[in-house]
């Protein structure tokens, strides 16, 4: 019985303490999309400046950095963007969508309308 104890203890301190596998605040309730899926990038984007994330549902994002923009978040949440951080080389960085601030990009392509209003789901904030 005091193995099988102290086994679990054992475990239970080398689980990662960190953020990932868990459910964050909503930002927002809507999002704007080109799709329903929000599957097709909206704009392209080009970094203004270094944003280093808060918390696990933002991206990390250096000055001048294409990132691909998805989403934009709607009233309460109208202020961050949903996309994907482009980098210099190819395959270089692992794609990975989260969240940043409108105000730390600048529009270069527009590539469809955001005219499709989607709802957002528990997963649009899930840190994995």
């Amino acid at each position: 019985m005091p193995c099988k104890l102290w086994l679990a203890l054992s475990v239970w301190l080398l689980l990662p303490t960190s953020e990932a596998g868990r459910q964050m605040p909503k930002l927002s309730d809507k999002k704007l999309c080109a799709d329903s899926d929000c599957s097709h990038p909206i704009l392209i984007a080009r970094a203004l400046q270094d944003y280093y994330p808060g918390d696990c549902r933002f991206i990390p994002i250096r000055q001048g950095q294409l990132i691909y923009v998805y989403a934009m978040l709607k009233d309460r949440g109208n202020l961050f963007w949903a996309g994907s951080v482009q980098d210099s080389y190819y395959g270089q960085q692992e794609a990975r969508i989260g969240h940043f601030p409108s105000s730390v990009v600048e529009e270069t392509h527009p590539l469809m309308p955001a005219s499709t209003e989607v709802k957002t789901t528990k997963w649009d904030f899930y840190c994995n």
